[in-house]
């Protein structure tokens, strides 16, 4: 389904305001994601709430708390971006789809990953959190 891109701008906006690169095209995507390129924030963002009330703002948490941040971010809109979203989901290997996640690649592996049922229901502080304890783990 796509959405009105009107809708979902101020969306698409929260992630931009932090400094993450929306990564609209699988070759996009692939620029920051290949084996080699680094660390690499990718957070699949969505118009659900838990996106909303979890996902973003825990991910804004996380970037201003984080002493260490990754070489690059990116992100997709589930939904709208399919084809970048389909190629981000291509290196979550052994991960099922899911909308939102919070992902953090390194040389194009997955070593960390926020799934949406460990996101909903959750705070932004506690999700930050984890993220940053993630980034200074692996960045």
């Amino acid at each position: 389904m796509m959405y009105d891109e009107e809708l979902i701008a101020p969306m698409r906006q929260e992630l931009a305001d932090l400094g993450i690169v929306e990564t609209k095209t699988p070759e996009s995507v692939d620029q920051y994601l290949a084996p080699g390129k680094g660390t690499t924030l990718v957070v699949v963002n969505s118009v659900c709430g838990c996106a909303a009330a979890n996902a973003r703002p825990g991910v804004a948490v996380a970037m201003s708390r984080a002493s260490k941040k990754p070489d690059s971010s990116i992100t997709v809109f589930a939904g709208n971006d399919r084809e970048a979203t389909a190629k981000a989901r291509a290196y979550f290997v052994g991960y099922p789809p899911s909308s939102p996640t919070i992902t953090l690649m390194k040389d194009g592996e997955v070593v960390f990953m926020l799934e949406r049922h460990q996101i909903a229901g959750r705070d932004a502080v506690s999700i930050g959190n984890e993220v940053a304890a993630a980034f200074a783990e692996y960045c």
